[in-house]
């Protein structure tokens, strides 16, 4: 089965990093990723912007309506992603645990299904 692993950054974590610091867990998480990938587990990896440069979209009875970010009632965004392919939910679990951005952000373990499937036993 295929699992998507959600970075969730706190707000504003990323200003509270010298560039240096940025650099070395962004270093880290590639490391993380190129062993994923030597594994044949990792179908697609990538860091997210901050939510300085995000734009929320909504159409409602057609019309549409963008608000950027950032967002004032966000309290985590969404920093980055590892696609698994070949895993179980258990192997999954466990490679969120030893992703290195469990040490400063929440890591979402999500498996992939279709739109009607809310992932509750039948």
């Amino acid at each position: 089965m295929s699992y998507l692993l959600l970075i969730h950054e706190p707000v504003g974590q990323r200003a509270t990093r010298s560039e240096a610091e940025g650099r070395a867990a962004y270093d880290q998480m590639l490391r993380f990723g190129a062993d994923l990938k030597a594994r044949g587990l990792l179908v697609a990896a990538e860091s997210l912007a901050s939510e300085h440069a995000a734009t929320r979209v909504h159409k409602r009875n057609g019309k549409v309506s963008l608000l950027d970010g950032p967002f004032a009632e966000a309290k985590e965004m969404v920093g980055g992603f590892f696609l698994l392919q070949g895993v179980t939910r258990e192997q999954a679990l466990e490679i969120a645990a030893q992703c290195p951005a469990a040490e400063w952000c929440t890591v979402e373990v999500r498996g992939l299904a279709p739109c009607w499937d809310d992932g509750r036993p039948a």
